[in-house]
């Protein structure tokens, strides 16, 4: 499930280079987080970079697009195809998942 921000955003723009696949960018009145890009941080932190830093809360898990964490490390290795550590703890299974918390 991507993460999304509401409309609570106060366009601190905190979130934006916590975010480990840039999918964090400025909108016309919040900041938004792109589906295609977002991991929920599977394989970066075990709980999501943008929601660690959020002054306002805002940054939250959206329901109506539920992923695994399988779904989202798999996005996370395609995003970032020349990391060799991600692939190493991907495939070891050993990497920071806030699926594991």
């Amino acid at each position: 499930m991507a993460t999304h921000i509401t409309d609570a955003c106060i366009n601190c723009g905190a979130c934006e280079p916590e975010c480990p696949n840039e999918a964090i960018s400025q909108g016309d009145d919040t900041y938004v987080i792109d589906r295609d890009r977002c991991t929920e941080c599977v394989g970066f932190h075990d709980k999501e970079a943008c929601q660690a830093v959020c002054p306002v809360e805002c940054c939250l898990p959206d329901p109506d697009h539920a992923e695994t964490e399988a779904q989202l490390i798999a996005r996370a290795i395609e995003l970032h195809p020349d990391d060799a550590d991600l692939k190493a703890r991907a495939s070891s299974g050993d990497f920071p998942s806030r699926f594991r918390n």
